[in-house]
């Protein structure tokens, strides 16, 4: 994989500056937000049922996210992921808490069946209990190990025809044939609530410019890891959460193509 062509995705993004829309839980959705104008993309929280079909007809990608999945949130995104098929938008799904609550994973095996989605983005818990293995979850955070991922998430991407990323200690992404695993990050992600659901909002963003949703993913999960480390520089040993969180945004913002080609650390399989 090269890091180059990951730089110019984030490159292209901006220029396109892309149109997401985002059905997504109400704890992180204002960060889904912000962090979207970070990346360079627009963001359009738009969930309603009476709107969301027809809002599909002007997005470039849709991001899902089950974190607090309501009864109107359901029938939302199965209209707009069924017109996002008849658009040729892509669609990526974040299975948030699928490990530990039933209804959710009912849900979105129901949703995986139905429709076509480009990219399914969780925690390595989530993709773990999603393949069919053992994933150790607690509420909506990932407790488990990471064994197994990358045969889980190939078998993933085979069995729906998509891309998976799972992120933990170590990020895995997949498509059933190419792997790639990334070790940016910093543990100070951890101590802000909504940074996997940032990340899933950026995936979208990044789908809507590159259409090898592998190479999208790639593209989101590294800049998310990059900007990690950026945010904690000069912060070791008093990193503060509100902080933090703003220098994450700021350095999401500021990401250029050579801090990707400097910083990135991956693995190819």
């Amino acid at each position: 994989m090269n890091k180059q062509i990951i730089a110019g995705v984030l490159t292209e993004l901006r220029k396109q500056r892309p149109l997401v829309q985002a059905i997504t839980n109400y704890v992180t959705i204002n960060d889904c937000a912000n962090v979207l104008l970070c990346m360079g993309a627009s963001p359009a929280m738009c969930e309603a049922r009476d709107e969301a079909e027809e809002f599909v007809a002007v997005a470039d990608a849709l991001y899902l996210n089950t974190g607090t999945l309501t009864a109107e949130q359901k029938e939302a995104m199965m209209i707009a992921t069924a017109a996002a098929s008849r658009h040729d938008t892509p669609v990526v799904l974040d299975p948030v808490g699928i490990g530990g609550i039933s209804r959710k994973s009912e849900f979105v095996n129901s949703l995986l069946s139905r429709h076509k989605i480009a990219i399914i983005k969780g925690n390595t818990g989530e993709i773990k209990s999603l393949a069919g293995f053992a994933g150790e979850v607690r509420g909506v955070d990932s407790t488990d190990d990471g064994s197994n991922i990358i045969e889980a998430c190939s078998k993933l991407a085979e069995k729906f025809n998509t891309v998976v990323a799972a992120t933990g200690m170590i990020d895995t992404i997949s498509d059933g044939t190419r792997v790639v695993q990334i070790h940016n990050g910093h543990p100070a992600l951890t101590m802000v609530s909504g940074t996997g659901c940032m990340l899933g909002a950026m995936t979208a963003a990044a789908a809507a410019a590159e259409k090898d949703f592998f190479l999208a993913a790639c593209t989101a999960v590294l800049t998310m890891g990059i900007a990690g480390e950026m945010a904690a520089a000069g912060m070791e040993g008093n990193i503060l959460p509100g902080t933090y969180r703003t220098r994450l945004l700021d350095s999401i913002c500021q990401l250029s193509e050579q801090d990707i080609i400097k910083a990135g650390k991956m693995t190819c399989f």
